[in-house]
């Protein structure tokens, strides 16, 4: 039994698939990161950097959501490509996600939502990022069902993950610029695996206030020494 820690976030959602998809059995264990329950020594010796999602498999503490990806993944020899160079080029859109459209996502979501004042600079620059490789994801899926190609793996639920939350980005419409991201999350949508991973989404209420307790808990390196 996998123990899955867990918080509705972009980045468990996509290990959320992953496990539906595999259909495991796993125990979620949720961690309501406005509360700051990340910090707990508990959970950081699962995760020294404090942060959801993360995984015990057989004893194992796995964390960062594409590290708990390909492992389980190779593990179970599922949603990875068998040849070399198609698993390179899975490889090459799974990092994208994980190095560009994630982290930039974060900080469009961050400024426009969290920060405590308006910076234009900031909302612009990550903005026009996350779009940008919008941009890059709907010339791929423009030329193949998938981002490795005919086969559906890992690196497509990471886009999921990360594109079921654009509408924090970009607001009403998100997606409709970009009409092959769109299919493409159309058919994400229609699978058993995502449509269980939301039903067990909805079956956790998280802490949803932007108060100071949480300001402290989710930024804790912008407070005081």
């Amino acid at each position: 039994m996998i123990d899955f820690y867990f918080h509705a976030t972009p980045n468990s959602m996509k290990v959320a698939v992953l496990l539906e998809e595999l259909q495991l059995p796993f125990t979620v264990r949720a961690v309501d990161i406005f509360k700051g329950e990340q910090h707990l020594p508990a959970f950081k010796a699962i995760n020294p950097n404090a942060k959801v999602p993360a995984i015990v498999d057989e004893g194992t503490a796995i964390f960062d959501s594409h590290a708990i990806l390909l492992y389980l993944a190779q593990k179970h020899g599922a949603f990875v490509p068998e040849n070399r160079s198609e698993h390179g080029v899975m490889l090459s859109w799974l990092q994208l996600v994980a190095t560009g459209l994630s982290p930039f996502s974060g900080q469009a979501i961050h400024f426009k939502h969290y920060a405590p004042e308006a910076i234009p600079y900031a909302v612009n620059r990550y903005t026009r990022e996350v779009a940008r490789h919008y941009e890059v994801l709907e010339a791929r899926l423009g030329t193949a069902r998938y981002l490795a190609g005919d086969q559906y793996t890992i690196a497509d639920m990471a886009l999921w993950g990360w594109a079921a939350s654009a509408g924090y980005v970009f607001g009403e419409g998100a997606l409709s610029p970009y009409p092959n991201v769109e299919r493409f999350m159309q058919e994400m949508a229609a699978r058993p695996a995502v449509q269980r991973a939301l039903a067990m989404k909805a079956a956790h209420v998280f802490k949803a206030e932007l108060d100071a307790e949480t300001r402290k808990a989710m930024f804790p390196q912008n407070e005081p020494a």
